[in-house]
């Protein structure tokens, strides 16, 4: 793909990258999205009635086989091009930072280093009273959907993703925050720009000074904004970008 006049002269000069990436970084994967995922046996549900503290409350096996059925899902798919383009980006600057939105831990299977994932990792369990992480070996040798926790009495197996009414984790949004005042350069990549306070972090980093790329085949609130605003797929335009980095150096 041809890249915009000035973006690679851009990149070259920076040194501090955040990288934020959504939802559509993941459909290029072949991950469905969070509502594509009611689906078949699910789709009577609304995600409001899976993805909630009071649904696993009232019905937790429900809602564990509904997060046993997406975790299968992923397990299928594989880090798309996009993917691996970031992790070698990481070899070109000082310093990236990645931070998603995303819950498939696609970006750490990649190879990146440094991720912050803003509403949890779906492939992970944690206990449901005391927040604690619950080994993958716990889980595969208790019975039971979902299996006891191992840390509280009361406590099940939970996913470790951040449900609706929940506060994202602070140290991971603070972590996030502070990057977007500090980058020199900002890629949004297929975010809506709609979710916050996510969608609020390309805005702090160009009120900031920072350079921002937006990577979305679609328009967004972002788009008349950003300096640089691609349509193309994360792996196409990551493809190239990088390609021309290494490129020039």
């Amino acid at each position: 793909m041809e890249l915009p006049t000035g973006l690679i002269t851009t990149l070259r000069s920076v040194r501090k990258i955040l990288v934020l990436t959504g939802a559509g970084m993941s459909a290029e994967s072949g991950v469905p999205t969070f509502r594509d995922d009611l689906t078949g046996l699910w789709k009577k549900f609304r995600p409001e009635e899976l993805a909630t503290p009071e649904a696993f409350m009232d019905h937790p096996q429900i809602v564990w086989d509904w997060y046993a059925d997406r975790r299968r899902n992923i397990d299928k798919v594989h880090p798309h091009a996009g993917h691996l383009a970031l992790v070698e980006m990481e070899q070109l600057f000082e310093s990236l930072l990645l931070v998603t939105q995303n819950v498939d831990g696609l970006h750490q299977r990649a190879g990146s280093s440094e991720v912050v994932e803003l509403h949890g990792n779906i492939m992970v369990s944690i206990c449901s009273k005391t927040g604690k992480r619950i080994e993958n070996s716990w889980i595969e040798s208790n019975p039971g959907r979902p299996p006891a926790s191992p840390h509280h009495t009361q406590g099940l197996a939970r996913p470790a993703v951040v449900w609706f009414g929940e506060q994202l984790p602070a140290d991971a949004m603070n972590r996030a925050t502070l990057a977007a005042l500090e980058c020199d350069a900002c890629f949004s990549i297929g975010t809506s720009t709609l979710v916050q306070p996510a969608a609020s972090l390309p805005f702090v980093a160009l009120n900031a000074g920072a350079v921002v790329i937006e990577i979305n085949p679609n328009s967004t609130p972002l788009s008349s904004e950003a300096n640089f605003s691609l349509q193309a797929t994360a792996a196409d335009a990551l493809s190239t970008i990088t390609a021309e980095l290494v490129h020039s150096n």
